[in-house]
């Protein structure tokens, strides 16, 4: 198995754990934190543009975070922003600083998320299993083609699985701290 496929490999499982990563920041616990606006979007001189390109994005408690635009014309503009993000957050504007309280989380809601934290962590469990099918069919046309012999093969399979097991333990832990985090009252 040459070593270049092997690299290509590691390095898409790894791309995938960083993609469950971004995903997770994405879903909200109880607690604020500032990348919990990261993909909102503010209409900006005419384009879209991250929140954190036009604003500061701060933790005042456990559960508010503040926003304090740059520009005093945009406070209105990111407050909306807010407002029809997919969040479901109330933001409170207080002359140019926007208050941004998180609603407590009920039972209910927290096992819903707990559902999607769920299926983020398989959808990236499958993501690591299309890449081993990837590298072993890619070993299976090296046999065919003869570059490499069927022992060479099966090292090449016994490293693949090796590493698709270790990044998927690590999608495991990944997932049993989210829920955790989103269980905890």
């Amino acid at each position: 198995m040459s070593e270049a496929t092997f690299k290509d490999a590691s390095q898409r499982m790894d791309k995938t754990l960083e993609s469950l990563r971004s995903e997770f920041t994405k879903i909200r616990t109880g607690r604020a934190h500032t990348s919990l606006l990261d993909h909102v979007m503010v209409e900006y001189y005419g384009s879209e543009v991250p929140i954190n390109q036009v604003a500061n994005v701060n933790v005042e408690d456990a559960r508010t975070l503040t926003v304090s635009p740059w520009e005093r014309n945009m406070v209105g503009k990111v407050e909306k922003a807010i407002m029809t993000s997919d969040l479901g957050l109330n933001p409170a504007t207080a002359g140019t600083v926007i208050r941004v309280p998180l609603p407590a989380l009920t039972e209910e809601r927290r096992k819903d998320l707990v559902k999607v934290v769920r299926a983020e962590a398989e959808n990236a469990r499958v993501a690591i299993r299309n890449i081993r099918r990837d590298v072993n069919h890619t070993l299976k046309q090296q046999v065919k083609d003869k570059e490499i012999s069927e022992d060479e093969e099966h090292r090449g399979e016994e490293r693949v699985q090796k590493l698709t097991d270790d990044h998927i333990a690590r999608i495991d832990q990944m997932l049993a701290e989210k829920e955790a985090e989103l269980m905890e009252v």
